[in-house]
């Protein structure tokens, strides 16, 4: 109709706008649950500054993360099968939103765009792929926008790998925007089921970020205590059994010779290589070492803090320096593997994110919240120096959430 607003014209006008509400939504290879972020957004792009609004955490029921888990380690799948998980996480998804507006009493229609991760049930690096890295999150954001009436922001990864990039890790746009340091040469290091790094050097320009996936974070450990109790518990609260076991030096070593620590960032891995099947394999060395879930534990906690201080001793010292590494993630609460961090990262401030004023548990879902306002702003959303992608790209597909006249009613 002549005069009338379009869909298209709304989300046009998100630059223009003086603020928007965008909600954030991640669930990382754990699987434990969806992250969802309220983020009041002022300025345009990276000039942006921002307030979280609300922050919420909802746990995926048991069936549905065993369905994600499952689906992540198989050879072969039925069609039918990705497209039943993809529909089921939208609507996860969807009352978390719900759930997350209802608590700080905001309505859908106040609120811009979602920026919806997804859930990442494959990952193929280049390395693994002939050169040509792969990548598949399911979590449909035509259901998500359906059941929301929000313009959803999604499928980020896509298009940083058909530029030639890793796909991953996509958060180093937002580390550097938040914690970039004029005197501080920083490494943000995230701890979830795999662990990255991004390396801030004092004073550097975004194109001087480099960041990668050093290895496992969680996934191995969690894989560990899922399969010794059958599925019962999902992780070891705190690492508190971690800490009454000895690791195993002799299976450490092993471990460590794997060809993925050596490889050169960029890089990036996933549940594909640590994820429940390596766990299996790990725990089945374990116990013909007569070692007990204790100590197999401990040995894990090693593998993933040995494989973040090797990193950033190897890759990242030496372009730039490290004065402090700031962790976030579900890591963050394993006391165990954060005293291995500490003890191996010696002469370098290890310390929680909160000391820089940002919640770890909240970081990921306001990073896509970020990613999503880009992508409505017009501009790039990946680093090229830490994906490996040829060029910065627009990162993306947007859904349209209500009409118009449904907006307005």
């Amino acid at each position: 109709m002549t005069g009338s607003r379009t869909v298209w014209d709304r989300i046009a006008a998100y630059r223009m706008r003086p603020e928007r509400f965008v909600i954030g939504l991640m669930t990382g290879t754990s699987a434990d649950g969806v992250d969802a972020a309220l983020v009041r957004f002022t300025g345009v792009g990276l000039e942006a500054k921002h307030e979280i609004v609300a922050y919420e955490e909802s746990p995926l029921p048991a069936d549905l993360r065993e369905e994600v888990l499952q689906v992540a380690g198989a050879d072969e799948l039925a069609p039918e099968r990705l497209m039943r998980l993809d529909a089921t996480l939208a609507e996860a998804y969807a009352g978390a939103v719900q759930r997350l507006l209802a608590g700080a009493r905001v309505r859908a229609r106040d609120v811009a765009a979602i920026g919806s991760h997804g859930q990442t049930v494959r990952h193929l690096p280049r390395a693994a792929n002939d050169g040509r890295a792969l990548t598949l999150q399911l979590g449909s954001p035509s259901a998500l926008a359906e059941r929301t009436g929000i313009d959803v922001v999604s499928d980020f990864r896509s298009r940083d790998t058909d530029a030639g990039g890793e796909g991953a890790p996509l958060v180093p746009i937002v580390d550097w925007w938040l914690f970039r340091d004029a005197h501080e040469s920083r490494v943000l290091l995230n701890l979830g089921g795999m662990a990255n790094v991004t390396h801030l050097p004092a004073g550097g320009a975004l194109e001087r970020t480099l960041a990668f996936d050093t290895g496992p974070g969680n996934a191995v450990l969690d894989g560990l205590v899922s399969d010794a109790t059958a599925g019962l518990a999902r992780q070891d609260d705190g690492g508190r059994m971690a800490a009454q076991g000895r690791a195993h030096e002799g299976l450490l070593e092993e471990l460590l010779a794997d060809p993925f620590f050596a490889l050169a960032p960029p890089r990036s891995t996933g549940r594909e290589r640590f994820g429940l099947r390596y766990a299996a394999h790990l725990r089945e060395i374990a116990e013909s070492l007569g070692l007990s879930l204790e100590d197999t534990l401990a040995t894990a906690v090693e593998l993933t803090a040995a494989s973040v201080a090797d990193a950033v001793r190897r890759h990242l010292v030496p372009r730039g320096g490290v004065d402090a590494v700031y962790a976030s993630g579900g890591g963050v609460r394993n006391a165990t593997l954060m005293v291995a961090l500490r003890r191996r990262l010696e002469g370098i401030k290890v310390a929680r994110l909160d000391a820089l004023g940002v919640e770890p548990e909240a970081k990921e879902a306001l990073a896509f919240a970020l990613l999503a306002h880009l992508t409505l702003c017009g501009e790039p959303g990946n680093v090229p120096s830490a994906t490996g992608a040829r060029h910065a790209a627009l990162l993306g597909s947007v859904t349209p959430g209500a009409t118009p006249d449904k907006e307005n009613a």
